[in-house]
């Protein structure tokens, strides 16, 4: 079956499907492994539709995770190309995900396998607080944007024990002003911004907020896929030990 991912995550998934040499084109932020035959299009809001047209693909696979990925996927399917749109808003819409594309490309039993490993590695990292840790994940620095209520972020974190600082805010992400994020009351920052090779957590300690920070790569936070137990793991490790005064 030859496909073509325009999504980091979506090429994390197939990855851990086990079919990354199916893969016959992927966007140019993909690095999931076995990837190195694919033909790179663009970067996901700047595919060339033309180019995934001449990979002659029997399914291509985009995701709504990436805020204006809906142009993209109009002019994919104005070329006639068979398409699956993803548009994950949580953990469950992320494992369903998984065993969606699992279905689709012929191999139901090992979605469901990656899916339900995913699930049960995240309920494994569970632990009970004094009382719920408030965490803030930190999309972009300037301006300063972090995920809000309709994020999967909010779900990583309650599955964790802890909440999104942000978790009444609507939208799947929201820009703050720096009174914005002190009222939010975060007992700790998640530095993973987006298309970033280097984070700088010295950026968001020198607001002066007094706040621990760890840093999250965005492929182990941001792509709503296998790869979101990474960054489970490592807020989970970050939250023990934290001081939450009451």
């Amino acid at each position: 079956m030859r496909l073509v991912s325009l999504t980091s995550s979506n090429s994390d998934i197939l990855a851990a499907l086990g079919v990354s040499g199916w893969v016959v084109a992927a966007d140019s932020h993909s690095d999931a492994p076995g990837l190195e035959g694919a033909r790179r299009v663009g970067p996901d809001l700047n595919i060339d539709v033309s180019a995934v047209c001449e990979a002659r693909p029997d399914l291509v696979l985009a995701s709504l995770s990436v805020p204006g990925m809906e142009r993209v996927v109009e002019g994919v399917r104005d070329a006639g190309l068979p398409t699956l749109v993803l548009d994950p808003v949580s953990v469950p819409d992320t494992l369903r995900d998984i065993r969606e594309i699992g279905a689709a490309i012929g191999l139901p039993e090992r979605g469901e396998d990656v899916a339900g490993r995913l699930e049960a590695e995240l309920r494994g990292l569970r632990r009970v607080y004094p009382r719920p840790p408030r965490v803030l994940v930190e999309w972009w620095p300037r301006p300063i944007i972090a995920a809000t209520r309709d994020s999967w972020v909010t779900d990583l974190l309650e599955g964790l024990g802890a909440v999104n600082a942000l978790g009444k805010r609507p939208g799947r992400s929201s820009p703050l002003t720096l009174e914005e994020v002190r009222a939010a009351q975060p007992d700790l920052i998640v530095c993973s911004w987006c298309g970033v090779k280097k984070l700088r957590p010295e950026v968001i300690e020198a607001r002066g907020l007094g706040v621990p920070v760890v840093c999250v790569p965005e492929s182990g936070l941001g792509r709503p896929g296998p790869r979101l137990v990474e960054g489970a793991r490592q807020i989970a490790a970050a939250l023990v030990g934290l001081p939450l005064p009451e």
